[in-house]
């Protein structure tokens, strides 16, 4: 399968933006699109999901071995074109190696042989750019740049100054946008905000494939495109129960996708329900599932869903529960909001949280449980933790014992308490 991995120097450059528009664009011209994500990114599958009208898959150096890559690059078949969106600037990594490398989306560019599109923020530079382009093509032997687009381009005098520049070293332009494409995205804490929260989303990805058709060089970019890596067979995590009752709304939203597929593979059912609408897990359920997500913004309406609390707690007597970041958050007693407002949770973990002191914790994380996590009997396994909320009390045992990517143990070591579990990190799979 031929791809392209669309990277950048740094975030905020407009990889996003250009990948959203180009899935629409190719689309539009009868391609089917297959797209991915680079590193450990819950909310941008989402809205490729939408673009793509294909399930989006993260790949990840550092949690993933190369088999499960090359595994999961496999879902691209059918399709005509891999579209891999990279996370961070393209060499923007973790210290220490994982699985596959170091988190870098360029790993992934070597994996997979996909060349690299680069999109380059403009503001504030001119001739400059041809230079940190070189830099790019230069840093690592086993990448090829397939060309830059320029974003945020002033003039067109600005643009001519560039490709003078980029020219000279015989580094193709593939596209140049404005500065004023009217097709930017907003952004919450912890990225974008979610694909389901944009009421004009259609409007928005039909907005950005129009310019990329007027601004993209569509023909000399599916050129570009290279690569492919033959897929491989891949054991995936144990799911927790045949049928698992799983939260999925507003509030509970953020879980990667390839666990699910890998559950569903291997014959498990998974059952929605919507905490927000005050449900409660579906009783034929042999375990719950609660993904993480925006509780805080939601924390009143949960405070106030007693059938869901009622029905999670019956279900917990018999049954194993786990919560994710905001899903474990969700299961402790009390959650305080960004106006340091109290909320009672559902009571089946004794953590409390808090959004009132907001303090950034973002990591990759190694775990060995203590105890099974849900049902599911694993050595070490891989996740990744990306939230705001300060403990103010964790009173339950440690279900695991958790490091960061550089082995240094972690705080954050999730909780236990019967049936009930939870953690800060969101799972990607085990060590291979």
């Amino acid at each position: 399968m031929k791809g392209l991995v669309i990277s950048a120097p740094a975030s905020g450059s407009g990889k996003t933006t250009v990948t959203l528009g180009l899935i629409a664009a190719l689309r539009a011209r009868g391609l089917v699109i297959q797209p991915f994500k680079s590193g450990p990114d819950y909310i941008d599958p989402a809205f490729h999901r939408a673009a793509a009208g294909r399930e989006s898959f993260n790949l990840d150096s550092w949690a993933m071995g190369p088999e499960q890559i090359a595994h999961l690059v496999g879902k691209a078949v059918g399709a005509d074109l891999a579209l891999a969106e990279g996370s961070m600037g393209l060499f923007d990594g973790v210290a220490r190696r994982g699985g596959a490398g170091n988190g870098a989306s360029a790993d992934i560019a070597a994996l997979t042989g996909w060349p690299v599109l680069l999109v380059l923020d403009c503001r504030g530079q001119a001739q400059s750019v041809a230079a940190i382009a070189l830099g790019f093509r230069q840093m690592r032997r086993d990448l090829r740049l397939a060309g830059v687009v320029l974003n945020r381009v002033a003039s067109a005098r600005h643009e001519a100054l560039m490709r003078l520049a980029l020219d000279a070293v015989a580094i193709p332009v593939l596209g140049v946008l404005p500065r004023d494409a009217g097709i930017e995205l907003p952004e919450r804490h912890l990225g974008l905000v979610q694909a389901r929260e944009h009421a004009a989303l259609d409007l928005l990805l039909s907005r950005a494939g129009e310019c990329m058709a007027r601004h993209l060089d569509l023909d000399a970019i599916l050129a570009a495109a290279g690569g492919g890596l033959a897929p491989q067979p891949h054991r995936p995590l144990s799911p927790p129960a045949g049928r698992i009752a799983l939260a999925q709304d507003d509030a509970f939203s953020f879980v990667y996708p390839h666990l699910l597929d890998g559950w569903r593979a291997v014959g498990a059912t998974i059952l929605p329900f919507s905490p927000l609408a005050d449900q409660a897990p579906d009783d034929s359920a042999g375990a719950c599932w609660l993904p993480g997500g925006y509780p805080e913004l939601h924390a009143g309406a949960l405070a106030a869903a007693a059938r869901f609390r009622d029905g999670l707690a019956r279900f917990a007597l018999t049954r194993p529960v786990h919560g994710e970041c905001g899903g474990y958050m969700a299961m402790g007693a009390g959650l305080v909001d960004a106006a340091g407002k109290r909320h009672r949770m559902a009571g089946l973990l004794g953590i409390e949280s808090s959004y009132a002191s907001r303090r950034m914790h973002l990591g990759y994380r190694l775990a060995t449980p203590l105890a099974p996590l849900a049902g599911i009997h694993a050595g070490v396994l891989t996740g990744h933790e990306f939230h705001y909320a300060t403990i103010l009390d964790q009173p339950d045992a440690p279900l695991a014992h958790v490091t960061d990517a550089e082995g240094v143990p972690v705080s954050e070591t999730g909780s236990r308490r019967g049936n009930a579990t939870g953690s800060f990190f969101h799972l990607i799979g085990e060590r291979p």
